[in-house]
């Protein structure tokens, strides 16, 4: 049942009854303040503790009629069960009662007439149409006589069944316990939608730590979040086994797969890869223009660093543009990497060099990698790349792709077939270009040939389309 309320947060509107003419407030501000309202039938400090539902002493019965609500079907279904139609009648205490703001506003001198005629003069009789659980008013009520809580707010369920009943009757003691238990305590999906509902009504230092679970901080927190799970992925690769890094990959993967705004997912896998990419960029700097220092051995360790750095970093490249791929989003990286004349002439440099192959004999792989799948998604329409940016893939990449096959670099790492795809992709790739370039280019593609005709099917497919179409004239219709 959540509580009624004004257009002011903290003012809560009465849903009881008196059964005299007279009605309390229809706002009554939830305040901490003491209250002055002392039954002069149980006052006497030398009676005993009063007891609920006590008819002996009672002198307030109270009548929970319950009243049914849209608002039912919202509730848990836990509560469908103690749902009753039958007035409940509760014998109560002022002096009790005053721990309420909402009784202790009525009993003071709110009601003054009684019909009907209250059966003692000491006895007041009250109505109190309820649209939630009457099992929940009553477990309220009964927490007016206890400052135990903790025996009856045992859920989180349980808390936010009593909770718009507190609210409702302004029991702040009650109010602040189910508050504290809801704050540290998990929430169901149920739960959690329930507990934002009833943010509303709560003050903003009882309501700050619960909507700090659920509202985050700034608007780029999604980002910040996917961006530190790629980080922390990739940093998990120094420190432990291989099966555990794929592991965590996979299940960032799976994340990014399922998240919901794509738009996200793209800026996130964006900024990743510009990082990585400036790394492996900077560390082959390193390594092809080194700082040479007097000792000769210092100077072949820093190197080490610096291309072990690159490989590193370039197998994080090669995951997160598989990871673009998959989700369409990887335009942005293909045109940087088209975009790379400078990298591109130091892995020339490093792969002519060839003191690299003892260090890591797998490097040239993982670049390589990276080109064919972005050359692939590109060919494959997966990428919508411009004219400017197919053409700037192949003429910086095609030098890269022919120095490797020159230096029988596809030996040296399993992974022959890389060659052979980049030269089918590339020659795709040229035939989507203008005759001009494609006739530049497919001319410093004479190297993919082997020894016969017969071991480059690509190659001999490529040139003849090319002068199949030099050797026909297409005048559009329009033109003629």
């Amino acid at each position: 049942m959540a509580p009624a309320t004004n257009t002011r947060k903290r003012h809560r509107s009465s849903s009881a009854a008196a059964t005299g003419p007279a009605s309390p407030s229809a706002a009554i501000r939830r305040v901490s303040s003491t209250s002055s309202f002392t039954s002069g039938a149980s006052a006497s400090a030398a009676s005993p503790s009063p007891s609920f539902d006590d008819p002996s002493t009672a002198d307030v019965v109270l009548c929970l009629n319950h009243q049914a609500s849209p608002l039912d079907a919202g509730e848990s279904s836990s509560n469908s069960d103690s749902r009753r139609s039958d007035p409940v009648q509760i014998h109560l205490h002022s002096s009790v009662l005053h721990r309420s703001q909402y009784f202790d506003a009525l009993l003071s001198g709110r009601w003054q007439n009684r019909d009907p005629p209250s059966p003692s003069a000491d006895v007041l009789l009250c109505n109190l149409t309820v649209s939630g659980p009457v099992d929940a008013y009553v477990t309220v009520l009964s927490l007016l006589y206890t400052d135990d809580f903790s025996s009856a707010i045992t859920s989180a369920s349980t808390a936010l069944d009593l909770l718009p009943i507190a609210l409702e009757l302004l029991f702040e003691d009650c109010v602040k316990s189910c508050v504290r238990f809801l704050e540290a305590v998990p929430w169901t999906e149920e739960e959690e939608s329930r507990v934002i509902n009833l943010t509303p009504f709560l003050k903003d230092e009882e309501s700050s730590e619960l909507l700090a679970r659920v509202s985050p901080d700034n608007k780029d927190s999604c980002e910040e979040m996917l961006f530190g799970l790629i980080q922390a992925a990739f940093k998990n690769q120094a420190n432990m086994a291989s099966s555990k890094v794929a592991s965590s990959k996979a299940f960032v993967a799976k994340i990014l797969r399922e998240i919901s705004n794509r738009d996200v997912a793209r800026r996130v896998l964006e900024r990743a890869f510009t990082e990585r990419l400036k790394v492996v960029k900077e560390s082959l700097e390193e390594y092809s223009s080194p700082d040479f220092r007097e000792d000769h051995d210092e100077t072949e360790a820093i190197q080490r660093l610096h291309l072990h750095m690159a490989t590193t970093n370039g197998r994080h490249l090669l995951w997160l543009v598989e990871r673009m791929i998959e989700l369409r989003v990887a335009e942005a990286a293909a045109k940087e990497w088209s975009e790379q004349p400078n990298f591109t002439a130091d892995l020339l440099k490093a792969f002519v060099d060839e003191s690299w192959m003892c260090i890591v004999p797998g490097f040239p792989a993982v670049m390589m990698r990276c080109t064919l799948k972005l050359a692939q998604a590109i060919a494959a329409g997966n990428i919508l790349a411009a004219r400017q940016v197919r053409t700037k893939l192949v003429e910086d990449w095609l030098p890269v792709v022919i120095v490797c096959k020159d230096k029988g670099l596809a030996t040296l790492c399993s992974s022959k077939s890389i060659y052979s795809d980049l030269e089918e992709t590339f020659l795709s790739i040229i035939s989507t270009l203008p005759m001009s370039d494609a006739q530049l280019l497919l001319q410093k593609c004479l190297c993919f040939s082997t020894r016969s005709t017969e071991d480059c099917p690509h190659l001999v497919t490529a040139f003849n389309t090319w002068f199949r179409r030099a050797s026909q004239t297409v005048v559009p219709e329009n033109r003629q």
